[in-house]
């Protein structure tokens, strides 16, 4: 017997299937093979169509099924992922009404921004925890000023991870850690933000009913099974946004425990029971996977920096150099610190670990007589590392300690010189383990059962790789890491 997972992407859409017994991964499959478009009206925006999802979703059930013999009434419960922050639209009869407003898509800034200064930071940041910045409450208010003949024929808003839970059961469910990233949960009263909505406007009948994360959410229907292949009455147990699922598949549930990941974009998503915001305008705050009404808070601290792998995707593309293999072992002839050269990575747009500034991205210290591409590859490996416990460091200021340090098998904690530079400044072991959002989401499917020290077990058991240490000398990284501080701190007060 089998629990399914869907991970639905920007990018692609990911099934999994995990073993119900053991935790065991029995096969991951996505769908499209190639990368799913964006629609992009206008600079700034970015639009996917939720029913674009739907069909990926139920290709790729079709071909796990395919692929693995596995016939769709051993298949037990399902567990979705999702891209966080998007905004879907449906009406009475649960049609799509336009495209759903995406993640990356930056239309409603100044909506938030404006609502930040007009409700006061003080509330915002003591309720809400954040700006409502352009999250998906915002996203909803610039449809409401900017397509009324939309707006008026809205019945619920959700969350991608939402509609497909809904197109497989005909329910209409949200849960709480969906409602607070898009801005809409009241943390100090526990309940719906109603003076957000009362400040856009918008009808609190417009939010779907809440049901719990773990647990029986809703069952597929008649109508799901004939579109998607798996059998009616088969519960939907789970879904949370990729973020809060990425550190759930790591096994990432309480205070003192983080979650990194080192892809295009890296972040930071660190677990805490406070409910600080001292760094709001840096730094996001969402409730956790687990957490509970009335109970301790299980808040998860969310850094992004936007400029990450992208720099070194950037540089295999630019530098003439055949593999990322190969530029790390370029980068392994030099030593600690790149001969002086240093290189910021912040060139994907602005960071809002850098108060939204728009830094770009700077490679300095070159000496034409002494430094190769080798230099250039290490000076981007710790630059992109160097960011990251730039924003550890920032985390810290906001009440975070780090007990535990777990990532995924991804492109850059591969790299022992990314990996060794982290754990080394943050003197801290950072555990990698091979696991994707849809393989956790799968598992997931069986916390309704609340055994999270089985869950636990099953990613021990099955996924872990190997752990870099902290070296026992950090001079050299230490005077490394406050060189590049240095450059740093010139751009932005520039």
């Amino acid at each position: 017997m089998y629990y399914l997972g869907l991970d639905i992407g920007s990018s692609s859409i990911k099934a999994a299937l995990v073993d119900m017994a053991t935790g065991k991964s029995v096969g991951v499959v996505q769908e499209p093979e190639t990368e799913m478009g964006m629609l992009a009206v206008k600079n700034g925006w970015a639009e996917q169509h939720p029913d674009d999802w739907w069909k990926h979703v139920c290709a790729a059930i079709s071909k796990l099924e395919t692929n693995y013999n596995i016939p769709k009434s051993e298949i037990k419960g399902i567990g979705i992922s999702y891209q966080m922050h998007g905004l879907v639209l449906v009406d009475k009869n649960g049609n799509a009404l336009r495209p759903s407003i995406i993640w990356c898509d930056s239309r409603a800034v100044e909506i938030g921004n404006s609502a930040f200064e007009e409700i006061g930071e003080e509330k915002c940041n003591g309720h809400l925890l954040n700006s409502p910045s352009n999250f998906t409450a915002s996203k909803l208010k610039w449809v409401k000023d900017n397509e009324p003949e939309i707006y008026k024929l809205v019945y619920k808003f959700m969350l991608p991870g939402d509609y497909i839970a809904y197109r497989l059961s005909n329910e209409m469910t949200t849960t709480i850690p969906g409602l607070s990233e898009g801005i809409f949960w009241d943390f100090k009263n526990d309940e719906i933000a109603d003076f957000l909505l009362d400040h856009y406007g918008i009808e609190k009948s417009m939010v779907p009913d809440i049901v719990e994360t773990f647990g029986l959410q809703c069952s597929v229907s008649a109508e799901g099974e004939k579109e998607s292949g798996i059998a009616a009455g088969t519960p939907i147990y789970y879904r949370a946004g990729d973020q809060p699922n990425n550190a759930l598949s790591l096994n990432v549930f309480n205070p003192g425990e983080v979650a990194g990941t080192g892809g295009t974009s890296g972040v930071f998503y660190a677990v805490t029971d406070s409910l600080s915001v001292k760094e709001s305008s840096r730094v996001n705050n969402f409730a956790h996977v687990n957490y509970k009404k009335g109970a301790s808070p299980r808040i998860g601290k969310l850094l992004c920096i936007n400029g990450a792998g992208i720099q070194y995707r950037w540089i295999l593309n630019n530098l003439d150099v055949e593999s990322y293999a190969e530029m790390n072992d370029l980068a392994s002839e030099i030593p600690v610190g790149s001969d002086g050269v240093c290189m910021i990575p912040f060139g994907n747009g602005a960071e809002r670990m850098l108060n939204n500034k728009e830094v770009g991205s700077r490679l300095v210290n070159i000496n034409f007589n002494n430094h190769g591409k080798g230099h250039i590859c290490r000076a981007a490996l710790e630059g992109i590392a160097f960011s990251f416990v730039y924003g550890m460091e920032i985390l810290k200021s906001d009440g975070i300690k780090i007990n535990v340090l777990r990532v995924g098998n991804d492109n850059l904690f591969r790299s022992e010189i990314f990996s060794n530079t982290i754990a080394t400044l943050l003197e801290q072991d950072i555990e990698i383990y091979n696991t994707t959002g849809a393989i956790g989401a799968a598992r997931a499917a069986g916390l309704h059962d609340s055994d999270f020290e089985k869950f636990g077990s099953y990613i021990m058991e099955n996924d872990y790789v190997k752990t870099f240490k902290p070296d026992k000398d950090k001079s050299s990284y230490v005077e490394a890491y406050q060189n590049w501080k240095e450059e740093l701190k010139l751009i932005i007060n520039k």
